[in-house]
C-alpha cells in the first residue's frame, strides 16, 4: 500500500561529476524538487539545478567520518514523504551502483511510500570515457568488473581475487585509494603480472580532472608522489594502455565546464 500523502522520493543518479551528464529525467525533478537530499559526491552544479527555496539536505558520507548513518537517512526520507514532500534522493553516479539504492527502496517500499529511480551514468563509465580508457576493446578486454575496494576493518580489502586476475578483462574498483598499495600487492601475489597497467583518475569528468598511468608495481609510488586524494577511481587492465592516445578531454573550456549556458529554458519547457 502506498502512501497517500502525496509525497514521493526520487532516488536520482547525479552522474560521476560534469553536470551535463545529468539525465533530462534528473533535470525535470531537480526543478520540481521540495526538498533535496544528497550525498557528498554529487557536484555543486548539480545542485544548481533545484528552485532556489528548496530545501538541501547533506547526508553525505566520506571514509570514517558520516554526517548521517545509513539508517537515519532511510527515516528521513521517509518523513518527508509523509510530510508531502516532493523528494530528490541525489546519489553520486548511478543509485544501483556502489550507492544503497537498494537498502533506501527497501524501506521506502516497506513503509508504503511511492518512489521512483532515475538512473545515473555511474563513476566506471564516466569517468573511463574522459580519460581516453575504453573499458571493453576486442584487442584487450572482453570482460569488465566493478568493484569495491572500501577496507572493511581499516586494514583489510576482501575481494575476489583470483577473478580480478583474470587476462582480457577489465577492473574497475571504486573507494579504493586508500587501500591502492594493498590492492596492488594482493593482485600481484593472485598471479597478475606486476606490470599490468593501472590507472588512477582523481576527480574524474571535472575541471580537477587528474589521470596517473603506471604499472601495479610502481602505482603507489606514484600516487604518493603526486598526491592524489579521493575521489578517485583505479582501473586496471590492458585497455589502459590506450589511454596516451585516446585522450580528449581537456579540462579549460571542455564540456561540463560552462554550466551557466546550459539550456534551461528548453529544458523547462520540455514535458515529462
Amino acid at each position: 500500500m502506498r502512501s497517500s500523502s502525496g509525497g514521493r522520493v526520487y532516488l536520482v543518479g547525479a552522474g560521476p561529476g560534469d553536470p551535463e551528464l545529468l539525465t533530462l529525467r534528473a533535470v525535470r525533478l531537480l526543478q520540481q524538487a521540495d526538498v533535496l537530499v544528497y550525498d557528498n559526491l554529487v557536484s555543486p552544479g548539480v545542485l544548481d539545478f533545484a528552485p532556489a527555496n528548496a530545501e538541501r539536505i547533506y547526508a553525505g558520507k566520506r571514509r570514517n567520518e558520516h554526517t548521517m548513518r545509513q539508517e537515519q537517512i532511510n527515516v528521513l526520507l521517509v518523513k518527508l514523504a509523509r510530510e508531502g514532500k516532493r523528494v530528490v534522493r541525489l546519489k553520486g553516479g548511478d543509485p544501483f551502483i556502489f550507492g544503497r539504492g537498494g537498502e533506501e527502496m527497501q524501506e521506502l517500499a516497506a513503509k508504503g511510500i511511492d518512489f521512483e529511480v532515475v538512473p545515473g551514468v555511474t563513476a566506471a563509465c564516466g569517468v573511463a570515457s574522459y580519460s581516453g580508457i575504453p573499458l571493453t576493446h576486442r584487442d584487450h578486454a572482453q570482460v569488465a568488473l566493478f568493484v569495491t575496494g572500501h577496507l572493511k576493518d581499516g586494514s583489510k580489502v576482501e575481494l575476489d581475487w583470483p577473478a580480478l586476475v583474470r587476462p582480457s578483462q577489465t577492473v574497475v574498483i571504486y573507494m579504493g585509494l586508500n587501500a591502492l598499495p594493498e590492492i596492488c600487492r594482493q593482485l600481484i601475489a593472485h598471479g597478475a603480472p606486476a606490470s599490468r597497467p593501472i590507472a588512477v583518475v582523481q576527480h574524474g569528468t571535472m575541471a580537477s580532472q587528474q589521470v596517473l598511468t603506471g604499472t601495479l608495481a610502481d602505482m603507489p609510488h606514484k600516487v604518493a608522489a603526486a598526491k592524489l586524494s579521493s575521489p578517485s577511481l583505479l582501473i586496471v587492465g590492458d585497455v589502459v594502455t590506450l589511454q596516451e592516445t585516446l585522450d580528449w578531454f581537456r579540462p579549460t573550456g571542455a564540456a561540463g565546464q560552462d554550466t551557466a549556458a546550459l539550456p534551461l529554458d528548453i529544458l523547462t519547457s520540455l514535458q515529462p
